[in-house]
């Protein structure tokens, strides 16, 4: 049970999209679709949901959490970039104390420095950042050419299953190693 969270969003180039299901996401000037996705501290999926890339990220991480957080009851700590600040702190409070039995859980804000130039790693935005960059070396999904965002949303949980089982057995691995050796 995960005792932290780290939520961020991804724009996707579409090919041949609907016009409902798709938008353009002037910030990054990409027309397509957004990939919403909540994680543990590890990089592993917890929630993703896939919308029109013009949604706005604080707007849907409402609607991500209310998805997937009853599922996680443990979490204390949600990290998010500079996008998700304003009101979405003081849902992501209420929340914690609706779901939480009393307990409430914060969002915690990681905002580039000050004089920041070119790139700096920011602590627990990389874990995010690294789960992203294990989904763009699927092949099919660093361009979304679904009909239905649910048929991208289900890539994207078996792309990161995938993941997911090839860190388990080579945990497995390489614990069964020294005992198979110790016992000949």
């Amino acid at each position: 049970m995960p005792s932290a969270a780290v939520i961020d969003s991804q724009s996707v180039k579409g090919g041949q999209l609907p016009a409902l299901s798709c938008g353009y996401d002037a910030g990054k000037k990409i027309k397509g679709r957004k990939r919403h996705v909540l994680t543990d501290t590890n990089g592993l999926l917890l929630g993703a949901v896939v919308t029109p890339a013009s949604v706005q990220d604080r707007d849907e991480a409402r609607l991500l959490l209310c998805m997937f957080c009853h599922s996680f009851l443990g979490l204390l700590m949600i990290f998010a970039d500079g996008g998700y600040a304003g009101k979405l702190e003081q849902f992501v409070q209420s929340m914690g104390r609706l779901f939480g039995h009393g307990v409430s859980f914060g969002l915690g804000i990681i905002k580039k420095l000050e004089d920041q130039k070119g790139f700096i790693v920011l602590p627990r935005r990389w874990v995010i950042e690294r789960s992203f960059g294990w989904l763009v070396k699927q092949r099919r999904l660093t361009r979304d050419h679904e009909k239905n965002p649910r048929h991208h949303e289900a890539f994207v949980h078996l792309a990161l299953i995938g993941i997911m089982t090839q860190r388990l057995t080579a945990y497995g691995r390489s614990n069964l190693l020294p005992d198979r050796l110790s016992a000949i």
